[in-house]
C-alpha cells in the first residue's frame, strides 16, 4: 500500500465493508482533485457541493459525487480534458481505476464522468480483512460521478483553498455564502420526483450552525435561471422567508430523516427533525 494512502486510510474507522467502502471512495474523492489540480482543471471551475463543503470544510456527512462549476459559461467545454489527468493520479497510487465520460442523449448544461473500480481489488489493496472480503458481492463496483455546470448563473466568488492530503495542493472552491445559496436552491426548488432529499435538510441546519451568511443575490440568479423565480424585482429578504417557510410546511418531514440517515454517523441527531425546527433554523439565516 502506498505510504501516503496508509495515511489517508488511518484517519477512519473501518471494521465492515460499508465502513472500508466509504473510506475508498473518499480517498478516491481526494486524489482526484489532486489530479485535477495538477491538470490545470481549477484555472477554469470551482468546487461545489456536498463533497466540498466535507472535503474543505468539514460537514459530517458522507457525499457521494464530485461536483464543479465553471467560472464562465462555456458551451463548447469538454470534462475530457481533465478526466485523464484524474485516472492518471489515482492509478499512481496503485489503484485500478477507469473513468469514463458519459454521452449525452439529449442538450444539457451539466457534463458527467464516472470513476469506477471493482470493491475487492482496491480492498485487497488497502490489506482489507479477509473477514470483510468474504462478504463483498461479486462484481461490485465503486462508482463516483464527476459532474461539471458549463452554465452557471453569475454573482458567485470563489476561494483558494488547501488540502494537505495525499500531498499539499489547492482548489478553487466556491465561498461559503454561495455555496449555502446554492443549497437553498436545492431545498427549494430540487426536482427529485416525489421524494425528498433529506441530505438538503441536513446540510440547511449544518449551514446555520457553521456558516449562516447567504449570498441572496447568488441564489436570485439560481432561481431566474431555472425559472422558479420570474418576478421583475429582486429576491428580497421577505420573499426568501415566504417561499422558505411554504416549503417548510409542505416537507415530509419522515421520508426526509429516510433519505439522510444513511449518510450520517450520528442518526439519533435526526429525532429532532419537525416543521416546528426548521421554521427555528431559517429564522437564523444571515442575509447578504
Amino acid at each position: 500500500m502506498h505510504e501516503a494512502v496508509h495515511r489517508m486510510l488511518s484517519k477512519y474507522e473501518t471494521s465492515s465493508i460499508e465502513s472500508y467502502t466509504r473510506a475508498i471512495r473518499e480517498i478516491f474523492q481526494e486524489i482526484a482533485l489532486l489530479g485535477l489540480w495538477r491538470g490545470k482543471f481549477f484555472e477554469r471551475a470551482a468546487f461545489y457541493g456536498g463533497t466540498a463543503l466535507r472535503i474543505i470544510y468539514g460537514l459530517d456527512r458522507f457525499s457521494e459525487d464530485l461536483d464543479f462549476t465553471l467560472l464562465s459559461p462555456k458551451e463548447q467545454f469538454d470534462i475530457s480534458q481533465y478526466t485523464d489527468a484524474a485516472e492518471k493520479e489515482i492509478k499512481a497510487f496503485g489503484f485500478d481505476v477507469h473513468i469514463e465520460v458519459k454521452k449525452k442523449t439529449k442538450k444539457s448544461a451539466v457534463q458527467s464522468a464516472f470513476l469506477k473500480a471493482q470493491t475487492i481489488e482496491q480492498l485487497i489493496l488497502i490489506n482489507a480483512p479477509d473477514e470483510v472480503m468474504r462478504e463483498i458481492p461479486r462484481g461490485q463496483v465503486i462508482k463516483i460521478r464527476l459532474e461539471v455546470d458549463t452554465d452557471p448563473p453569475p454573482s458567485f466568488r470563489t476561494d483558494a483553498k488547501y488540502l494537505l492530503t495525499p500531498i499539499p495542493f489547492s482548489v478553487r472552491t466556491v465561498a461559503l455564502p454561495d455555496l449555502f445559496a446554492g443549497k437553498m436552491h436545492a431545498v427549494l426548488c430540487r426536482r427529485w420526483k416525489s421524494r425528498v432529499k433529506g441530505r438538503d435538510w441536513y446540510d440547511l441546519i449544518w449551514f446555520v450552525t457553521y456558516y449562516p451568511k447567504l449570498h441572496l443575490a447568488h441564489l436570485d440568479a439560481r432561481m431566474r435561471q431555472t425559472g422558479d423565480w420570474n418576478e421583475k424585482g429582486v429576491l428580497t429578504q421577505n420573499a426568501f422567508l415566504k417561499i422558505m417557510h411554504e416549503r417548510i410546511e409542505s416537507l415530509d418531514i419522515g421520508q426526509a430523516r429516510r433519505e439522510v440517515e444513511p449518510f450520517v454517523k450520528k442518526p439519533e441527531s435526526l429525532t429532532i427533525w419537525s416543521q416546528e425546527f426548521f421554521h427555528d433554523i431559517v429564522s437564523r439565516i444571515t442575509l447578504q
